[in-house]
């Protein structure tokens, strides 16, 4: 991983491999800020780094949020950076399944990610404080507060509901240290969770 430059701002961007995550990665370089995208995927970071090299400077590293081994290894890198000015939170699954059908592994799969945000950002959080301040964003969801009976996410609700909540406390207690903590609740939005049209043309059926 290339050193970030001390005199340019510095954002780590969860999930910056792929669909919300990449985009925001690409926006973030275009304003010159200096960007690592993390991913579980060693391929997909190789990938997306390839793919944003050309707007600005970017390095990634490997981390599995879900993994409390993985997800301590990559907080120590992060502590070793001279600063970080911006943190996005933007892995996530959306697998709509009915509730009486979800199993204890799909429950997991969704609110272990929210474990990994959690540490995560209070690492970066006890950073930011030592560096006079910062911002993070939390990608949530319009299912944390909105029940649609064609895209029927209990478990999914459950997880974005909790990370909203997240977002209003730690945004009280942040603003203090001059870290600003927001959430974004986006819809339907064609990534590649959901490239394919007959995906997208479904999920905003089930909307109306």
């Amino acid at each position: 991983m290339n050193t970030p430059n001390s005199e340019s701002k510095t954002a780590v961007v969860i999930g910056g491999t792929s669909g919300m995550g990449k985009a925001t990665a690409q926006l973030l370089l275009e304003l010159d800020v200096t960007v690592i995208v993390a991913s579980r995927s060693a391929n997909s970071v190789s990938e997306a780094v390839a793919d944003l090299k050309a707007f600005g400077n970017v390095s990634g590293l490997q981390v599995d949020i879900t993994d409390r081994k993985s997800t301590d290894a990559f907080i120590q890198s992060l502590l070793q950076l001279d600063r970080i000015d911006y943190l996005v939170n933007a892995s996530g699954i959306f697998r709509p399944k009915p509730f009486l059908d979800n199993t204890i592994e799909e429950y997991d799969a969704l609110l272990d990610i929210n474990r990994g945000f959690y540490f995560i950002t209070q690492a970066v959080a006890g950073k930011m404080k030592t560096t006079g301040g910062g911002s993070i964003v939390n990608v949530g969801s319009y299912w944390a507060t909105h029940a649609i009976k064609g895209t029927p996410t209990a478990a999914y609700s459950m997880a974005k509901a909790g990370l909203h909540a997240f977002t209003q406390q730690i945004a009280m207690e942040l603003a203090a240290f001059n870290i600003r903590v927001n959430a974004i609740a986006p819809g339907v939005v064609e990534t590649n969770v959901g490239s394919r049209p007959k995906v997208v043309e479904q999920l905003l059926e089930s909307c109306i």
